[in-house]
């Protein structure tokens, strides 16, 4: 009997010639999978794809809730943001779907996965790191660095492997941008991205919105609410994650907003720019983070701000199964305790503005902010506080003095 691989199929060209060439290669049956993150429809039409280009079984596995539940959420309770702009959409489904694929695996008894990744991209990193801490055992099949069995180096031959093959298919070689897309977000490389020189052709590449300039010039009130760092509705409407996100999609699409045209350094060392839509996502983690600034004490913040930082470099890295990304999540966990509350804001030509926050755990005083003196705070208590706070500046200065004059006296 035949052994079997499964390969993380998206239906997209590269995926689809590879079917053939591990039949040819390496004599597998082929088991396809692929993993609904909210792609929308991409999916049309996959199965008779697969089959039609030799795979034995296709699996479509709808993830969208775990992917928002399990690991969208807890980016979003740690304020995870990659190198301050890149709010993590390709990165945290990565590990989402490379759990699915050995899960399909155990049940098919596989001995292999493979994947399309490139050599130079961040995903192999991420997809092999999941399945090495998930299934050791497994073999993992990249065929993209596989340069002396996998000689194809442009889509005109993956199309031509194809079509000897026997397999004719809707592709064509036009260049287009090289997109990734889920629920989250969708990235865009290629093209006049490459030169970072060049600004982006904004009327052919968004997909999920409007540029701020064509977006409408009246602003739109939108309130959220929070319970325990999870949000729960959008303009009074109850709704599970995926369709708040959903929701959050279709109006920060309209109001031109979380376009972010970044240069970002890759695991693998080199420089990528890309052009991310993060209409939904942008808003989401922009309204937590205003309830948060009512209800998290100072000390809390800014531990929070560095992990933060740090569970986005981890998520970016691939390494989400690992004991230290559990141990930040339990972190944030803790401090998403009462992080419950409204939040309103007003969408704008691309901006996110404030328009109220309330929280029965505010920890604003307006007694103690109010210029006017409260109960609380007494001013001539800042006498000592700054005498002490300062202490260290002064013995310094004082010192620099003494040196000053020594050295005047010497000379």
């Amino acid at each position: 009997m035949k052994e079997k691989v499964i390969l993380a199929y998206s239906g997209g060209l590269d995926t689809t010639a590879i079917i053939p060439w591990l039949k040819e290669n390496f004599d597998y049956e082929v088991i396809c999978c692929c993993i609904d993150c909210g792609q929308g429809n991409e999916l049309d039409g996959l199965e008779e794809r697969a089959k039609l280009s030799g795979a034995s079984k296709l699996y479509i596995e709808d993830l969208v809730d775990d992917f928002c539940d399990n690991y969208i959420v807890p980016c979003v309770q740690a304020n995870a943001v990659y190198e301050n702009k890149y709010l993590l959409g390709t990165s945290m489904a990565r590990p989402a779907i490379a759990k699915r694929l050995v899960e399909i695996a155990r049940k098919e008894g596989a001995t292999a996965i493979c994947h399309g990744a490139t050599g130079k991209g961040n995903d192999q990193i991420r997809f092999e790191l999941g399945i090495k801490a998930l299934a050791p055992d497994l073999k993992i099949i990249a065929p993209w660095r596989m340069t002396d069995v996998w000689t194809m180096q442009s889509r005109e031959d993956e199309i031509e492997y194809c079509k000897q093959h026997g397999i004719n298919l809707p592709f064509s070689a036009d260049n287009s941008y090289s997109r990734d897309r889920n629920l989250w977000h969708i990235s865009h490389e290629g093209l006049e991205l490459e030169d970072p020189a060049n600004e982006p052709n904004y009327d052919h590449l968004l997909v999920l919105g409007v540029s701020p300039e064509k977006a409408p010039d009246e602003g739109e009130y939108v309130t959220m609410t929070f319970e325990k760092g999870v949000p729960t509705s959008v303009n009074g409407e109850k709704m599970k994650v995926s369709d708040i996100i959903r929701k959050l999609n279709e109006l920060g699409g309209k109001h031109g907003i979380g376009i972010v045209d970044i240069v970002e350094n890759r695991v693998v060392g080199m420089k990528s720019r890309g052009v991310y839509e993060t209409p939904g996502g942008t808003i989401l983690m922009e309204a937590h983070q205003q309830l948060e600034e009512l209800v998290l004490d100072r000390a809390t913040m800014e531990t929070k701000k560095d992990l933060g930082n740090k569970f986005a470099q981890i998520v970016y890295e691939g390494k989400w199964f690992t004991p230290l990304r559990e141990a930040i999540q339990a972190f944030m966990e803790k401090t998403q305790e009462y992080v419950t509350g409204e939040v309103k804001f007003k969408l704008y030509k691309g901006n996110i503005i404030k328009a109220g926050t309330t929280s029965p755990y505010s920890l604003y005083s307006e007694s103690l902010a109010s210029f006017t003196t409260g109960d609380l705070y007494d001013h001539h208590d800042a006498d000592g506080f700054i005498t002490l706070f300062g202490l260290p500046l002064k013995v310094r200065a004082m010192k620099m003095q003494e040196l000053e004059k020594a050295g005047k006296k010497d000379n």
